[in-house]
Formats: C-alpha cells, sequence, structure tokens
C-alpha cells in the first residue's frame, strides 16, 4: 500500500473508505430542514469561508452569497474588507464571518464589532491560520496573527451579541475547550491540508461529537465534494457541512451556478437519506456506516 503526507488526499481517501448500507422498510422522502440559532434553512449543505475569489467573476464575493441565498443555504464568509462583508450580508444571505486570529486584540474586537454592526447571522475565527510552516507565526494579506488562548476566546464569544464559533477544530482537547469558553459552534477542519499528515476530519468525529456532549452545533468542512460526502459527515454526527472548492467552477457561472450545484447536492441528499431510512437531520444513524477492509 502507498502512503501520503497530502491531508487532502488522505481526507479524501478516508471519505471513499467509508461504505453506505441501505434501509428501505419504513422509509419516506426526508425533512432536509436546518434548524440553527433560530433560523431555518433549507438544506444542511452550507458554503465554506472563502475569500479573495475576484478571479472567477465579477463580484464573485457577492455572488457566492447569493448562491447560497438561491438554495436556501446558510452562507460562511472568510477574510475581506468591511465593505464587502456589508455588500455580501445585503444581499440577504444569511452569513457566518469568519475573523482571523490577529495579534493585535484590539482588530479582533474591531471586526467583531463591525460585523455585528452589519447584521452577521453568526462569527466566528479561524483559529488553525496562527502559524506558518516555518516555525512563526503567520502573516495573512500583511496582517500579523497570533495564537489565542482558551481566556480570549471566552472574551470574544462575550463581545458577540450572536452566535460565535470556532474554525479549524480537529482533536477532542479542542473541542472541550470549545465548550468551556462558551462557543456556540465548532467547524471540523484540517484548513485544506494546512499541515501534512493530518488526521482525515471524519476520522476525528464521532470523537468529536461524544466530547461536544450536545452543547456545540458541529459543522465539518473538508473537501466534501458529493451528496454522498455531505451525508457520511451527517451520519457520523455533524449538524451541517460546509462546501467550498467545489463550487468554484459553479461560481463562473456566477450566483445562479452556485444555487443550481447546491440545490443538486441536496436533491441528491434527500435521495440517499431516503434510501437509507433518514426521515430528517435528527434521525441519522451511525450505524449505516461501515469501513472498507478489503
Amino acid at each position: 500500500m502507498t502512503y501520503t503526507a497530502d491531508s487532502n488526499e488522505i481526507t479524501r481517501a478516508y471519505f471513499d473508505s467509508l461504505l453506505v448500507e441501505s434501509r428501505f422498510f419504513d422509509s419516506e422522502l426526508p425533512d432536509m430542514r436546518l434548524k440553527l440559532w433560530g433560523e431555518t434553512f433549507e438544506t444542511p449543505i452550507m458554503t465554506a469561508a472563502l475569500s479573495h475569489l475576484h478571479h472567477i467573476c465579477d463580484n464573485a464575493m457577492t455572488e457566492f452569497a447569493k448562491g447560497a441565498l438561491g438554495a436556501g443555504a446558510c452562507h460562511f464568509y472568510g477574510m475581506g474588507e468591511d465593505k464587502e462583508l456589508e455588500d455580501i450580508v445585503a444581499t440577504g444571505a444569511k452569513t457566518v464571518k469568519i475573523i482571523k486570529p490577529h495579534a493585535d486584540d484590539k482588530e479582533v474586537f474591531r471586526r467583531i464589532e463591525h460585523a455585528a454592526k452589519t447584521g452577521v447571522f453568526a462569527m466566528g475565527m479561524d483559529v488553525d491560520h496562527a502559524f506558518n510552516g516555518s516555525g512563526g507565526y503567520d502573516v495573512v494579506q500583511g496582517l500579523p496573527m497570533k495564537a489565542k488562548s482558551k481566556a480570549q476566546i471566552r472574551e470574544y464569544v462575550q463581545a458577540s451579541p450572536v452566535p460565535f464559533i470556532i474554525k479549524g477544530v480537529l482533536s477532542v482537547q479542542d473541542t472541550a475547550a470549545c465548550v468551556e469558553a462558551g462557543v456556540k459552534g465548532i467547524v471540523v477542519s484540517h484548513h485544506h491540508g494546512i499541515m501534512s499528515h493530518s488526521v482525515a476530519p471524519l476520522m476525528m468525529l464521532p470523537e468529536i461529537v461524544r466530547a461536544a456532549e450536545g452543547q456545540l452545533k458541529i459543522f465539518v468542512d473538508c473537501g466534501v465534494e458529493s451528496a454522498m460526502d455531505a451525508y457520511k459527515a451527517l451520519a457520523l454526527g455533524a449538524d451541517a457541512v460546509c462546501v467550498g472548492r467545489h463550487l468554484m467552477e459553479p461560481l463562473k457561472n456566477g450566483a445562479q451556478g452556485v444555487t443550481e450545484r447546491m440545490k443538486q447536492m441536496s436533491g441528491e441528499l434527500s435521495a440517499i437519506m431516503a434510501r437509507t431510512g433518514v426521515k430528517n437531520l435528527s434521525s441519522f444513524d451511525p450505524s449505516v456506516i461501515h469501513h472498507r477492509n478489503f
């Protein structure tokens, strides 16, 4: 057997190693609605927190948000200028703003305040962007980053008038820290393979779900490319999944392309749920998942 150090390849291999059994008796067309912090979405498939997609189409980030809105989906947004966030929220898309772990805490609190004033649905921080790969702190778009303590995360949670989430959780330890800090949700992710040999997010997901003890909403963002990928994450305990790079090609056709692909994935997910006896997003059974060992 040939092994790879590339975390994205490891994640894809793990996705593909999971097999699903069918369960037809007493099945029915499922209810796909996702209830999240007082809002109801048509699908558990969300956009991922991408940034700087201007090379794909005009007003790409706003079009991405419109695409999510058209699909009745929750929208995540990454790094960008204040005006861009304002334009995104103005589309009507329920948006989760992800803030970088800026070394300057004043900048973090400024962005929290601006996001809240803009009207985001929720906000959070991708803590896995604190370090570079050369033994120092990261610098993103010319801005220095720094690792954050549990006490600092608690301060951000308290400063945010909307649910605050943490992106980049890949361990039981960090999950427990998020619970203790009062975080409302986590994104299970290795940030597109930011570190080699990272464990596949779905491999850790069942342990993370147990550690959360129902106190956190759990989202998975790790190269989801199909409805079957989404199904496997949901079956293993995720509340919803984020789709990012897979939607970049449809985005070339603007919001319509994103909406069409997200609706297609949601329809395919509905079919898989029906064929496995899952009647709604609260009815997933992890025992339907089997690991390929042949």
